[in-house]
């Protein structure tokens, strides 16, 4: 079951003029010491800092409170699966407002997908919920193929 759907779009050119003017000072406050680490190392760095900024918004969005009520920017955080895909872990008041959410018996899972085409990026989160111990749903299996 869905829990939650948030989405949010930065601009890339402004998160280049907050790094410009106040550095160290906006990523500390907003970005993890992972987040930090990823986004230096590529060549489009505001890029990297925006999809993370509007992940955060995205997933504000979809725990039901936006960016009051307690949630800090540092409670959710983006990293990547070996393969590259994007994963949001959250902590703090962010985890206990997932855990608020989350049915009795249920278990919680935040799906984070990110995109930009200068100077735009884009964030979509969605929370789903699914019962405690059910398997993960198997791919259709193509017509005339067979799982060895």
């Amino acid at each position: 079951m869905i829990l939650g759907i948030g989405t949010d779009l930065a601009n890339i050119d402004r998160i280049q003029g907050t790094l410009d003017r106040f550095g160290d000072r906006f990523r500390n406050r907003v970005f993890t010491p992972l987040e930090q680490d990823k986004a230096e190392r590529r060549r489009d760095v505001a890029g990297t800092y925006a999809k993370r900024w509007a992940a955060k918004e995205a997933c504000s969005k979809a725990l039901g409170t936006g960016l009051r009520m307690g949630i800090a920017w540092k409670d959710m955080s983006v990293s990547n699966l070996p393969t590259g895909q994007p994963v949001m872990a959250l902590t703090g008041w962010a985890a206990e407002r997932l855990a608020e959410m989350t049915p009795d018996g249920y278990e919680a899972t935040v799906h984070v997908s990110l995109t930009d085409d200068h100077p735009w990026a884009q964030a979509f989160v969605v929370i789903e919920a699914n019962p405690l111990g059910a398997s993960a749903p198997r791919m259709a299996q193509r017509p005339g193929k067979r799982r060895t």
